[in-house]
């Protein structure tokens, strides 16, 4: 009976703990809705260039030695591999004509090449939450995967993938280098 009582205090304080954990404030121009549909976000505003944007203590550098999105993904810095990026616009995961575009010339390189497969990797800007980019970076490889696969692309070619914010090609904190991290990236593999 004492251990139970021991047991229930501690659960107890464990709570009170809890409860007064402060979470921080949602990232300004971020929504707060949950995303859905490869046209998710389509009714948000990008924030306004004067705003100033906290990016909350969620994101951290990934490497001290200024390692970039490319670097880390296995290809060198600077070089986009056979497949290039497909990008989008802030808060969304729909494809632009221009993805369409790209998205049709990869799928016959894809069809000319049938011993390699790819990986395509969803990435963001660094605005939002670690989990809001995860889930809309999904977003974005997964509509990226859905187009080629309907292409004609087969299914066990592609992989589908999220990075999130969490390896942006260029880490400045200005609209041009935001607009450079909203993309898919390809990883070309061989068998």
């Amino acid at each position: 009976m004492r251990a139970r009582s021991s047991i229930l205090a501690l659960l107890a304080v464990a709570w009170i703990a809890a409860c007064g954990v402060k979470r921080p404030p949602a990232v300004s121009g971020t929504p707060g809705a949950p995303l859905s549909g490869p046209g998710a976000g389509t009714g948000s505003t990008a924030p306004e260039a004067s705003q100033p944007i906290d990016l909350g203590p969620d994101v951290q550098p990934l490497r001290d030695d200024g390692a970039t999105g490319g670097e880390l993904s296995g290809q060198p810095p600077g070089e986009q591999g056979p497949l290039a990026d497909v990008f989008f616009e802030f808060d969304r995961a729909a494809l632009s004509e221009e993805a369409v575009a790209t998205l049709k010339r990869h799928a016959q390189w894809l069809t000319q090449h049938a011993d390699v497969k790819a990986t395509i990797e969803g990435h963001c800007d660094q605005r939002g939450t670690v989990e809001y980019n995860l889930a809309l970076g999904d977003q974005r490889a997964q509509a990226v995967r859905e187009y080629l696969l309907s292409l004609g692309v087969a299914p066990d070619r592609l992989l589908a993938i999220s990075l999130g914010k969490e390896r942006p090609v260029d880490p400045e904190m200005t609209e041009a280098a935001w607009a450079k991290n909203r993309r898919a990236h390809f990883v070309v593999t061989g068998k």
